[in-house]
């Protein structure tokens, strides 16, 4: 090669910028107040992480730098670490960072029309998507002179870290002039999991874990970290004894209960955070500890074992008020470690395969989604404004819809709020700065208050991208992602209801002999359970999950008691059974016959026999865990339903259920009164008390009647005021009908009676006929009312299950019997008075004879012909008493 071209060759080579080259020798090194300024980042998302050194007015040294990768990544410049100045910050290099880190390190020169006094943050930003990455703060920096640290250690840095798993790694740093160590605890696991780390007793060889003091880390419902002081007496759970003391893997305040000064639980939190699906809490203990029992010394210059775990926790409850860690399935270990010597084998961020920690919200075209504001306390993508967008009083989840299932909006989030669903991840009309930017939904118009909320429908359809955004319109960063996804469980089946709280999605298709059905909770658990009962006791369940093997699980049970020994497998014929978790959500589906092949009684599970023409009772349950082999209080619930749901299968409706055990009984006893005291007692005063003399036994026998009629119409009127409706779809309601309808034809029956006849006539065929028939009627309407009284109490405990349904009804049908008893006293007597009547006509002379006890329908004896004429004349014959 010719002498010119490598001189041309060389110099090009010289021209061209090189991003990662040394930038000294193009800039000189000035006064700058920033020059050796050295700090750590600021890790705010992607796990970002690396120590930032200034090295003159145009460039900077990164070094020991971990990051996830993201989209479009550039170093970024602003006045300001809020969200107003970050997001109209600008671009400060021309490097990118468009892939993962680990542990490098590398030189960032700045652009030529960029200055040190410009820039008051230094951040790690994603241009599409205008999220910070991680940052560092310069305006806070004073000259000391050296290599200086910015003010405040980041609470993510750590001098040393070891890795314990693939998932799970520990990070220290030791402070021998206090005597404290500084530990922080990482792990790629869900939010329901625990993370364990701890010291094994050096006294026990064959089981590390017993003996053990460790920490139990974690998250809290409302997403705060904890950290709690635990010492492990017996491989298990904490059990609290009957005497009260306890044992297994149990907090040191539950050993010791009084701990005025915190002697006891030393290990005292930092802080905490959940990003990228990696949970990190930092917390510090004392090397030596003031409670010997339950704390052991830490030497730090000695190889000490120390044992870890992860693993699913459950949470405080009102009979154990303290974490529960569950088993932690093979996830733990132990290892020889030496704090004093310097470690540092973490290469690289740890990358979850579910980063996804945001709240899921499934769309519905029945139940609309509530669109509100509330303040932003864990918004997925910083930086973001105070205010968010909560939807169903989440915020800012992750909406999942279904093509052609229209999604329907209850928009009551402002007026200053306009709700769109826009390709762009920013929103805030971003169509002035993305001219590609579309708006599939919403605009101006979709604005409301929680007084007069805007109601509006949105029907994704086969041109809907995957991934879409709902945002408002006026100011960016509100909302967040949208996942659109091909139909499911709403358009698979024809019914869906929403069962008590909220937190369960109930679906169901109905055919000619079977019922398909699938519910889908609404929070992350373990297991989901659905019952067919009023309450947990005498309940059929069907509980699904996700086992160790990654397999879903439906299994059935019948619960006749409080306790996991009550809880019996069933062998329930189901088909088309599925079951899959989603970032926590479990789904659970199945067809099952609606009435089992087997006999009724033969097993429990005979009994549970689905009637789409009555209300089903729903309840449900979400817990931590489930296993099928072997139940225990692990498998207990945290959340479940605080009142079954009346499910109506044919009109694909449901209602809660109310206890409406007081009115039934108020409604039952005014019956009782009716149809068991009052009608049957003036049915006797018209039968058995003709024998006094003037009209006595009538007035008796209507005012008995009316007063049965009326407390009749007003149980009546009361039971279908509090059930708000009257429904012929029972047997207690028919009786019921029948027996008032009877009632109310006696009185009408009475009104249009025929005259009777004179003295010495003969009674009418109509007059006959009649009384026949109002005679007739009030019996039968007796009996109907009675059977009334019988289905009644027999409804009531098909209902409720109530105790006492089978004592009341023995007592009716004693009460019953004790009536019949008294009728046929009250018979034999009338028999007795009748004859004596017969044998003493003879000797009556004053009279002919005809009195009003005489029964048109039993007559004791025939009409002469001398009693045929009498109306003709009246003659009074004197006789001797005796002949």
């Amino acid at each position: 090669m010719a002498p010119s071209t490598l001189i041309f060759l060389g110099l090009f080579m010289f021209l061209i910028p090189f991003p990662y080259s040394d930038p000294v020798l193009a800039c000189p090194r000035t006064n700058t107040s920033l020059l050796n300024f050295t700090s750590h980042f600021t890790m705010v998302q992607h796990q970002l992480r690396g120590i930032l050194s200034v090295i003159d007015d145009c460039s900077f040294r990164v070094s020991q730098f971990d990051m996830l990768s993201g989209s479009d990544v550039h170093w970024w410049g602003a006045a300001g670490d809020d969200f107003l100045n970050l997001t109209t910050g600008f671009l400060i290099s021309d490097s990118n960072l468009n892939h993962t880190y680990q542990n490098d390190t590398f030189i960032v020169p700045l652009r030529k029309n960029v200055t040190w006094d410009q820039i008051k943050v230094l951040a790690v930003w994603d241009v599409p998507t205008a999220s910070n990455f991680g940052h560092i703060l310069l305006s806070n920096y004073s000259v000391n002179g050296g290599a200086n640290f910015s003010d405040g250690e980041q609470p993510t840095v750590f001098e040393n870290c070891k890795v314990l798993s693939d998932n799970y790694r520990i990070r220290w740093s030791l402070n021998e002039e206090d005597a404290v160590i500084d530990i922080g605890l990482e792990a790629a696991i869900g939010v329901q999991n625990y993370m364990a780390f701890g010291w094994a007793n050096p006294n026990v060889s064959n089981s590390l874990m017993v003996g053990g003091d460790v920490a139990i880390t974690g998250f809290e419902g409302d997403g705060l970290p904890f950290a709690h002081d635990y010492f492990i007496t017996k491989y298990s759970e904490c059990m609290i004894n009957e005497d009260g003391t306890v044992q297994g893997v149990c907090p040191d305040t539950m050993y010791k209960s009084t701990d005025p000064i915190g002697l006891v639980n030393n290990t005292i939190l930092v802080y905490g955070h959940r990003k990228d699906g990696v949970s990190f809490i930092r917390y510090k203990r004392p090397l030596k500890s003031n409670d010997s029992n339950f704390d052991l010394e830490v030497d730090p210059t000695a190889n000490m074992t120390v044992i870890w775990a992860i693993g699913l926790i459950k949470p405080p409850d009102s009979l154990r008020p303290f974490y529960l860690p569950q088993n932690h399935g093979g996830s733990y270990g132990h290892l020889s470690l030496n704090i004093s010597k310097h470690v540092n084998d973490c290469l690289g961020p740890l990358d979850a395969k579910d980063k996804e920690d945001q709240d899921l919200v499934i769309a519905d075209k029945k139940e609309p989604l509530v669109i509100s504001t509330g303040p932003a306390l864990h918004y997925p993508n910083p930086p973001n404004p105070s205010k968010v967008l909560y939807i169903n009083k989440k915020e800012a989840p992750l909406l999942r819809v279904e093509r052609g299932v229209q999604v329907k909006f209850s928009i009551q989030a402002g007026h200053d709020v306009a709700l769109y669903v826009t390709s762009d991840p920013i929103g805030g009309n971003a169509t002035l700065r993305n001219m590609t930017e579309i708006i599939y939904f919403g605009g101006p118009e979709a604005e409301g208050v929680q007084a007069s909320p805007t109601e509006l429908t949105w029907a994704p359809d086969r041109n809907t991208p995957d991934l879409v955004y709902y945002q408002s319109l006026y100011v960016p960063k509100m909302g967040w992602k949208v996942q659109v996804v091909d139909g499911g469980l709403p358009d698979m089946y024809n019914n869906s209801v929403s069962l008590d709280d909220q937190q369960v999605m109930l679906f169901w298709t109905l055919s000619d002999n079977s019922i398909s059905i699938a519910a889908r909770g609404e929070k992350k658990s373990g297991y989901l359970a659905i019952g067919f009962g009023r309450g947990m006791i005498n309940s059929y369940a069907y509980v699904g999950w996700v086992d160790d093997s990654g397999k879903g699980r439906v299994s059935t049970y019948w619960i006749d008691g409080r306790d996991a020994l009550n809880v019996h497998p069933t062998k329930e014929n189901l088909t088309y059974v599925r079951c899959k978790s989603e970032n926590g959500i479990i789904t659970l589906e199945f067809t099952r016959p609606l009435k089992p092949s087997c006999d009724l009684n033969e097993r429990p599970e005979c009994n549970n026999i689905v009637d789409p023409s009555t209300p089903l009772k729903v309840i449900w349950a979400m817990g931590a865990q489930w296993s099928d082999d072997h139940l225990s209080v692990r498998n207990m619930h945290f959340a479940t339903s605080k009142r079954p749901m009346s499910v109506l299968l044919m009109r694909g409706s449901a209602e809660a259920e109310e206890d409406l055990r007081p009115v039934l009984a108020v409604h039952g006893f005014m019956m009782f009164l009716a149809w068991g005291i009052l009608l049957p007692a003036g049915i006797l005063a018209a039968r058995y008390l003709k024998h006094v003399k003037d009209d006595s036994w009538y007035r008796i026998h209507v005012y008995l009647q009316y007063s049965g009629l009326a407390i009749v119409f007003l149980g009546f009127l009361f039971a279908v005021a509090e059930l708000r409706g009257l429904t012929l779809d029972s047997v207690h309601v028919k009786f019921g009908m029948l027996a008032i309808l009877l009632a109310v034809a006696q009185p009408m029956n009475a009104y249009l009676r025929p005259k009777k006849a004179a003295i010495g006539e003969e009674s009418s065929r109509k007059r006959i006929v009649w009384e026949y028939t109002h005679i007739i009627t009030g019996r039968c309407a007796l009996v109907v009312g009675f059977a009334a009284l019988i289905s009644g109490l027999k409804h009531l405990g098909d209902r409720y299950g109530d105790e006492n349904v089978h004592g009341l009804s023995w007592a009716l049908i004693v009460w019953f019997l004790i009536g019949a008893l008294i009728v046929m006293y009250l018979e034999y007597r009338e028999t007795n008075r009748s004859r004596g009547r017969v044998a003493g006509r003879s000797n009556w002379v004053l009279g002919n004879g005809e009195e009003e006890d005489i029964d048109l329908l039993r007559q004791s004896r025939p009409m002469t012909d001398k009693e045929s004429h009498s109306s003709e004349r009246m003659e009074v014959q004197l006789e001797p008493l005796n002949r």
